[in-house]
């Protein structure tokens, strides 16, 4: 068992600081105050060719193993957790999705694509459909010709909805012999582009956290799909999508990761400055005990998300059991960790703490919603406890 990271891995770690100390921290907290999704900083990041990291290079990507994706998405989350959300369902939820499931004709269309400057979205949710996946009410009709799909229905919560080119959308194929037999029949996985007729943008979401991440509803018109944007065919797309969330929980937990990280360290360096009663207030025993713990409960979330980094590598190359489990444990531990930790972070500071003036106070906003979005707190429970279950 080998706990240190590859020269590879360390390289790697280094340049995405780099990356976020220089390019994301000057702009961060203004792109939060403004809701402005960070698009510029995206084209400056594109250079680094990391936006095609789970992309093959046969399509222009730059591939690296998953524990590699686990650090950049927690370097980025260290300084600016928008950009790295933006980061993840890029890399993971659209373009990953799109390497397992698609063909070799959607692969050459669409990876080489997102392994350029072009932005991928995911969208399942819906009004009715969030955590229970299966009750979408967003429908697609093959048309009379069977040419191409016609959609219809409202999307929610599609993290870059705003400015996506590519988008992996799920609705249910009203014509699939499942489609009313089974509470998942029908689900299909269409790749999208913003493009197509009747795609349209709906609300963009006016959030607590990860600001300068665009939040938007999708509007699907007789939006027409060609038939050859489906992945997996008519009906394939609840494993896609159960998988794929497998995948994204993991990212979220290297989100949530690096929130703790970058809240802790903000609170390690004010309380070796701060003056109180004639000594750094981190010589008083109950801010030591705040940092200490902060420090223990990050360490300990790090070891579970490579871990579950790990696992998922280790099922793409050898056909080891999926690593539902893992992903699951990781994202419950780290994103608990995360919101613990950035409030701790924000009663260290004291008064500055709840000020702008400081990193804190966005840390605690954006720690909250890695509890809830790529399933709740209570899902990976009911996850996790069935996966422990005995035979």
């Amino acid at each position: 068992m080998d706990f240190s990271e590859t020269e590879e891995q360390s390289m790697i770690r280094a340049m995405v600081r780099d990356f976020a100390e220089e390019v994301l921290a000057p702009t961060c907290l203004e792109r939060d105050k403004a809701q402005a999704a960070p698009l510029d900083e995206w084209r400056a990041f594109c250079d680094s060719g990391l936006q095609g990291i789970t992309i093959s290079e046969n399509y222009g990507g730059s591939p690296v193993d998953d524990v590699s994706e686990a650090i950049i998405v927690e370097e980025l989350a260290r300084v600016d957790p928008s950009f790295s959300v933006m980061f993840c369902v890029h890399v993971g939820l659209c373009s990953k999705t799109i390497a397992l499931h698609g063909n070799e004709q959607q692969k050459k269309e669409y990876l080489s694509r997102l392994a350029g400057s072009e932005i991928g979205a995911y969208s399942l949710s819906e009004a009715g459909a969030g955590t229970d996946a299966a009750a979408l009410s967003c429908r697609a009709k093959l048309s009379d010709d069977g040419s191409h799909y016609m959609l219809n229905g409202e999307k929610m919560w599609v993290t870059n909805g705003e400015n996506a080119d590519i988008y992996v959308l799920f609705a249910k194929d009203v014509d699939h012999p499942d489609y009313g037999e089974k509470k998942h029949g029908g689900t299909t996985a269409f790749i999208v582009e913003r493009s197509f007729e009747g795609f349209s943008v709906g609300k963009k979401e006016d959030k607590l956290g990860i600001r300068s991440s665009d939040t938007c509803s999708l509007l699907l018109e007789n939006c027409k799909v060609p038939v050859g944007n489906v992945l997996k065919g008519s009906g394939g797309g609840f494993p896609i999508a159960m998988n794929a969330l497998d995948n994204s929980r993991i990212g979220i937990a290297a989100q949530a990761l690096g929130i703790a990280q970058g809240a802790y360290e903000a609170a390690l360096n004010y309380a070796h400055e701060r003056i109180a009663f004639g000594k750094p207030i981190a010589q008083h025993q109950s801010i030591g005990n705040y940092l200490a713990d902060m420090a223990t409960r990050t360490e300990a979330a790090r070891l579970m998300v490579y871990k579950a980094a790990w696992a998922k590598q280790r099922h793409y190359e050898d056909g080891s059991p999926r690593h539902t489990k893992e992903a699951s444990m990781a994202k419950l531990f780290a994103g608990d960790t995360a919101m613990w930790v950035s409030e701790r972070a924000v009663q260290v500071l004291g008064g500055y703490g709840y000020t702008t003036d400081f990193p804190v106070e966005r840390f605690f906003r954006d720690a909250k919603i890695t509890q809830i979005y790529e399933g709740t707190q209570e899902v990976q429970r009911i996850v996790i406890n069935r996966s422990i279950a005995p035979e």
